[in-house]
């Protein structure tokens, strides 16, 4: 029977901890813009373009030669 106070006082302190950092995360702005990064994917800028080019270019020169 001990055990078992014991064991529920622990999950009490566990998802009071979990609640706590949650409640710090929304207050910090960790949830406030949820859109920007799933249009992030879309549009690439053009050092990213220019990189795929040259390793493209290169993996073209290695099969060639």
């Amino acid at each position: 029977m001990k055990i078992l106070f014991l064991l529920i006082s622990i999950s009490i302190l566990v998802a009071g901890g979990f609640l706590a950092l949650f409640i710090w995360a929304v207050r910090s702005g960790q949830f406030d813009d949820t859109k920007t990064p799933s249009f992030r994917m879309l549009f690439e800028s053009k050092s990213e373009k220019e990189q795929e080019k040259k390793i493209n270019n290169d993996e073209e020169n290695h099969t060639r030669g």
